[in-house]
C-alpha cells in the first residue's frame, strides 16, 4: 500500500506538468504568431489577435488579405522549465523507497542500507529543486472596420509549480537504517514533502475598436475590451507517505474569484505610406486579488495572485513581405508561484512569402529577473516559426528556447 501511495505522488507531479485541473502566475495569452516573434504585438497583432492582444489594432490598416474578417480556432502554446530535471529526480527517489521496502520486507539489512545512504542523497539533490509548466489554449473571432470594429475572445492562462522539500528529520531514520536498524513502517515515517503551487486566469470578452479622424489623413485607433475574468489558486503540500490522490484536488486546497475587468488599446499609424505604427495596451485596468488556500499552515504559506494593470508599449514597421516590431512592458509582473518576476523587452520580425508562408523570429529578455526569486529563473528566450496560408485555411507553428524553458505553439484559423 505504500508503493502505491508514493506512485500516485510521484505521478501527480509528474501529470501537473500538463494538467489544466491544476491551476502560479500567468503571463498573458500569446497567439501562435506572437509566440514565434517573442510575444510581441502590441502595435503589430492581426485583427483576431488584436482583440485580446490590443484591440485598438481591430481599427487600424490591414492588408487586403485580413480587412474583412478573422479568426483563431483555437491556438495553444505551452513551455516547461526544469532546471534540474526534478521529474527524473522524482522517479529515481521512487524506484530506491520500493528497493528499500523491498529489502526491510526480506530482511536484507545489507541493500536497506545501501538504499538508506542513496535515498539520503537523493532528497538532498532534490530539497528546492523547481519544476515549472505554462498552458495557453485562445479562440477569437473579429470583423476589422474603420468605423466600428467588434471582436470576441476567450482565452485560458495556467502555470503549474511543483518542487521538492528535504526535511531534516529523515536523516535520523535513515540513518538507523544504515546503521543497521530495519523500521516496520519505513514509508510511512517520511516527512519529506512536495509542494504544488499553481493558478489559472481565464477570460472571456467582447472587444471595440474605432478610428479617430485628426484630419490630413491621419487617425488615432482607440479600443476597449470589457471582459469577464476567474481566478484560481491551488496549493498541495504533503509528506511522501500522506499523499492521497483523492484530497488532491479537493477545495480545501483551491480557491477562486471572478470578475468583470477592462483591456484599454491606442494605436497610431505615420509615414509617408503608414508603414510605422505606435501602440500603448493596457491589461486589466481594474486590480484584482485572490488569496491562496492554507489546508496545511504548518508548511504553507499565504500567497496573493495579483493581477494588476499591465502597460506595453510597441512599435512596427510593416511592408508588403516583413515586420519588424517591439514591445516593452512598463510595468512588472509579481510572481504567484515559484518562479521570476516578468517585465519583458521584446523584439520580432516576420518575412512573409505572398501571404502563402511566413518566417518569424524573436527575442525577449526579462528585465524584472534577479537571483533572489523563489524558483526558476527566466532571463533571455529565443523564438521562431512558421506560417502556411493555403485554400483559406491557417497554421501557424512556434517554437521557443532558453537557458531553463523549451516551448512550442500550434494555431489554426483564417483570415479574408
Amino acid at each position: 500500500m505504500n508503493t502505491i501511495r508514493l506512485t500516485k505522488l510521484s505521478l501527480a507531479i509528474g501529470l501537473s506538468v500538463a494538467s489544466a485541473q491544476l491551476l502560479a502566475s500567468p503571463q498573458q495569452f500569446s497567439s501562435a504568431r506572437s509566440f514565434a516573434m517573442g510575444s510581441t504585438g502590441v502595435a503589430a497583432a492581426h485583427p483576431a489577435d488584436a482583440v485580446a492582444k490590443n484591440p485598438a489594432l481591430m481599427a487600424g490598416h490591414q492588408n487586403s488579405w485580413t480587412d474583412d474578417f478573422g479568426l483563431m480556432l483555437p491556438s495553444f502554446n505551452a513551455r516547461v522549465a526544469d532546471e534540474e530535471e526534478t521529474g527524473d529526480q522524482i522517479d529515481e527517489i521512487q524506484d530506491t523507497i520500493d528497493d528499500i521496502d523491498r529489502a526491510i520486507s526480506q530482511g536484507n539489512a545489507a541493500d536497506a542500507q545501501d538504499g538508506a545512504a542513496t535515498l539520503r542523497q537523493q532528497l538532498q539533490d532534490v530539497d528546492r529543486d523547481t519544476v515549472r509548466a505554462n498552458g495557453s489554449l485562445g479562440l477569437a473571432l473579429a470583423a476589422p472596420s474603420r468605423n466600428l470594429s467588434v471582436g470576441v475572445f476567450a482565452n485560458a492562462n495556467l502555470v503549474v509549480t511543483a518542487r521538492g522539500e528535504y526535511d531534516e528529520a529523515d536523516d535520523a531514520r535513515l540513518a538507523a537504517i544504515e546503521a543497521g536498524t530495519l523500521p516496520a513502517n519505513f514509508s510511512n515515517e517520511l516527512e519529506s514533502r512536495a509542494k504544488i503551487l499553481a493558478s489559472a486566469v481565464t477570460e472571456v470578452g467582447v472587444g471595440f475598436a474605432r478610428a479617430i479622424d485628426l484630419g490630413n489623413d491621419h487617425a488615432l485607433n482607440l479600443g476597449i475590451s470589457p471582459k469577464f475574468v476567474n481566478l484560481q489558486t491551488f496549493q498541495y503540500t504533503e509528506t511522501v507517505s500522506g499523499f492521497d490522490d483523492d484530497d488532491f484536488d479537493s477545495d480545501e486546497h483551491q480557491t477562486e474569484k471572478s470578475g468583470f475587468n477592462l483591456d484599454l488599446g491606442a494605436a497610431y499609424a505615420f509615414g509617408e505610406e503608414k508603414q510605422w505604427t505606435a501602440a500603448l495596451a493596457v491589461k486589466n485596468l481594474i486590480p484584482m486579488e485572490l488569496d491562496s488556500a492554507q489546508s496545511n499552515p504548518a508548511l504553507e504559506e499565504k500567497r496573493t495572485l495579483k493581477l494588476d494593470p499591465m502597460v506595453t508599449a510597441g512599435i512596427a514597421h510593416k511592408g508588403d513581405y516583413h515586420v519588424i516590431t517591439a514591445d516593452v512592458e512598463l510595468t512588472k509582473k509579481e510572481a504567484f508561484g515559484y518562479e521570476d518576476d516578468t517585465q519583458w523587452a521584446a523584439l520580432g520580425a516576420e518575412l512573409d512569402a505572398w501571404r502563402y508562408a511566413q518566417l518569424r523570429v524573436g527575442v525577449r529578455h526579462n528585465l524584472a529577473s534577479n537571483d533572489n526569486n523563489d524558483g526558476i529563473e527566466e532571463e533571455t528566450q529565443y523564438t521562431a516559426g512558421l506560417g502556411l496560408n493555403l485554400a483559406g485555411v491557417r497554421m501557424d507553428l512556434g517554437v521557443l528556447v532558453s537557458d531553463t524553458d523549451k516551448g512550442a505553439a500550434l494555431e489554426f484559423g483564417t483570415a479574408f
